[in-house]
């Protein structure tokens, strides 16, 4: 049988899948707290990784330039750390920058249509890498945020995890050497089971770690989710993301997708995601930025605690989140520095 996506949702609650507790909180605008310096920021031409080392300095991944630049902690000077190129220790399409706590950074790029993680100290020495050993596949795609495969990648400091459904899991985690270590999370239900390419856009999503243990999954596309398993890879609860912000999407969600041609000749469905970036902060709160420039704040047992607007020099729709020292979320565009309090 066969649902579309509003009749999908009724079935679900039916089914007593459990709602995060709406907060009746409004709209808290954050405003800036700093930024990098305009004649700093207007060197970059798609800032999509913004974070910050132990020792200050803040790590940029430009995508259109193919460039890993690291900024002193000062905000006066840059570097170019890793710069464009096809061979090991340079990126080229890279789709997502990660840092772990001991200070070493990853890039995930895809040249000629091969996945590949490489990892990197500060200083830019290549201390690892290795090619997926499949091509990249169809890839979700919203201006320069690649939101699947190597798009996908977060990184512990040990292993990967990736989002791969077409592996049958949400999540992947991989060691660095490119070995799956096991799988977590089984594909979700969407109606569409008979239409593999829309099946599997339906399970696109971000894997993220919750440094009390275990792990998230925030699905993009579809009826907007997010799932929380414990350190063994059981799901202990599982939430439908909602509010007003989220309301008119959820009414005008088609029910059929146009499909586009790809490099290789097949027509695959064009999905438009729900939610554009997500992260943990320290204190194990998911921040979840929407599509629309709204972020919805969620405590640990998986109630939603506040929705934030990010504010600079106007409206910021985050494409990236990351967290530093001094209670700071870190937002592209823009690389701006709000108070995560």
């Amino acid at each position: 049988m066969r649902f579309d996506l509003r009749t999908l949702a009724a079935l679900l609650l039916a089914a007593g899948f459990t709602h995060a507790r709406p907060s009746t909180a409004r709209v808290e605008v954050l405003r800036a707290t700093g930024a990098l310096p305009a004649h700093i920021a207007n060197q970059f031409d798609e800032p999509i990784g913004f974070v910050e080392a132990s020792n200050g300095e803040y790590i940029l991944l430009d995508r259109r330039a193919h460039t890993v630049y690291g900024i002193d902690r000062a905000k006066t000077r840059v570097r170019k750390i890793v710069e464009v190129g096809f061979e090991k220790g340079r990126v080229l399409g890279p789709g997502v920058l990660a840092l772990s706590k001991d200070d070493i950074f990853a890039v995930a790029d895809a040249p000629n249509g091969q996945e590949r993680i490489q990892y990197f100290a500060l200083s830019g020495t290549l201390l690892g890498d290795f090619f997926l050993r499949t091509r990249a596949a169809p890839r979700l795609v919203v201006g320069p945020m690649i939101l699947n495969g190597v798009g996908s990648m977060f990184f512990t400091g040990r292993t990967f995890l990736l989002n791969r459904p077409e592996s049958g899991a949400l999540i992947s985690e991989i060691d660095n050497r490119g070995a799956v270590l096991r799988y977590i999370g089984t594909l979700r239900k969407t109606g569409y089971e008979n239409d593999p390419d829309v099946h599997l856009a339906m399970n696109i999503g971000l894997p993220l770690m919750d440094p009390s243990g275990g792990f998230y999954f925030v699905f993009l596309a579809g009826i907007p989710r997010f799932q929380k398993y414990d350190a063994r890879g059981n799901l202990v609860f599982e939430r439908h993301i909602e509010g007003p912000e989220l309301d008119a999407d959820l009414r005008t969600l088609p029910n059929a997708w146009p499909r586009r041609d790809t490099p290789e000749g097949k027509g695959l469905p064009f999905v438009v995601p729900l939610v554009r970036a997500a992260a943990v902060d320290p204190s194990g709160r998911l921040w979840i930025s929407l599509m629309q420039p709204f972020t919805y704040i969620y405590g640990a047992n998986g109630d939603k605690l506040r929705t934030v607007q990010f504010f600079g020099a106007s409206v910021i729709p985050a494409t990236s989140l990351s967290f530093a020292s001094g209670d700071r979320v870190l937002v592209t565009p823009g690389c701006y520095e709000f108070s995560a309090k």
